[in-house]
């Protein structure tokens, strides 16, 4: 979440909004986002309902879910997903803000 909050202001002006879901409740969720101070949106999803809607895969060995990144557009169109293997296999924010830029040309 690191590399979202040092380019967030890169997606604010492509008008692209970040919303990370995690496993935790919402009090551990909200402690963490104050603590952290991050800009975008965080959603505590304890009972895996949006990790289900986008098939984000869940390896208790690995110790929870597997990182995932997608883009939705306005419309609700999935037009970019990447399901990782690791937490270190994350794409770059460059990637993402060329696809964004891509889309929107």
């Amino acid at each position: 979440m690191v590399q979202l909050r040092r380019d967030y202001q890169r997606f604010v002006k492509l008008d692209t909004e970040i919303i990370v879901a995690g496993p935790e409740k919402p009090e551990a969720f909200r402690e963490y986002w104050a603590k952290e101070n991050l800009p975008f949106i965080g959603l505590p999803d304890p009972e895996h309902k949006v990790l289900k809607l986008y098939g984000q895969e869940v390896k208790l060995f690995k110790l929870g879910r597997l990182p995932a990144q997608m883009l939705i557009d306005k419309k609700g169109s999935v037009r970019f997903v990447h399901y990782g293997h690791s937490m270190s296999d994350i794409p770059a924010n460059e990637e993402i803000i060329d696809l964004i830029e891509k889309q929107i040309s």
